[in-house]
């Protein structure tokens, strides 16, 4: 296990959060790939803490659904197929629409312009071809769509799911050959929450997310069908 780096132990946080953070992360940036058994004692040497912090760490993460506990064989990080993710954006799309929905309803000005914001930004990542940019500034679009609806236990959510597809988000914008397509979409999104037309923002945001499915199986299935 030689892609991890000993971790920088911060005063302020307990050390079972930050390995945690740290576990979680790699997982879901694919530097533990799925099917990989997570030992303890190997952990705890990489990382340079006890078997303690990691012992308790496998186990929220098995909680969030990111490892699996296997009889008698020990912990391995969760995999997750192509059908998974179909699933999961078959819920998600309900929900963006919904958010938007409410969004067009409930956002202030000031979140209409910050939106605006993120929006610009993306296209600007999606001209530079900056990949990292365009995943960061799509999840901030997204996560800003949410926040606005002013309903939390939604948010919360958006954010369970958005983790279950992570894994997958890099590979499909650095993949998608037609990535203005989603500047195009942002911007229908955007204009129908500046419009206040929430019947047009519902059916945007969801066919937004239908589009993403679509595209993710393109791109990802040929090489998963076995397990799809």
């Amino acid at each position: 296990m030689n892609n991890l780096e000993k971790l920088k132990i911060e005063n302020y946080k307990p050390l079972r959060e930050i390995v945690f953070q740290y576990l979680r992360e790699a997982i879901l940036e694919g530097k533990l790939e799925p099917g990989r058994r997570l030992m303890e004692i190997q952990l705890a040497e990489e990382l340079g803490v006890s078997r303690t912090p990691v012992r308790e760490a496998i186990r929220k993460l098995e909680l969030e659904g990111l490892v699996i506990m296997v009889a008698r064989k020990g912990a391995y990080v969760a995999d997750v197929s192509v059908k998974d993710m179909i699933d999961v954006l078959e819920i998600r799309g309900a929900l963006e629409g919904l958010a938007a929905s409410l969004a067009a309803e409930r956002m202030t000005d000031d979140d209409i312009e910050a939106l605006k914001e993120i929006a610009n930004e993306f296209k600007r990542c999606h001209l530079e071809k900056n990949i990292e940019g365009m995943v960061e500034k799509d999840i901030e679009f997204h996560e800003k769509i949410f926040v606005s609806t002013r309903n939390e236990k939604l948010y919360q959510i958006s954010l369970s799911l958005r983790e279950q597809v992570y894994r997958f988000r890099v590979r499909y914008i650095s993949e998608y050959n037609k990535s203005k397509e989603l500047v195009e979409e942002h911007e229908r999104i955007l204009q129908m929450i500046t419009e206040r037309n929430e019947e047009k923002a519902y059916i945007y945001g969801m066919e937004h997310i239908k589009n993403l499915s679509k595209h993710m199986m393109q791109q990802v299935a040929p090489t998963d069908k076995a397990r799809y």
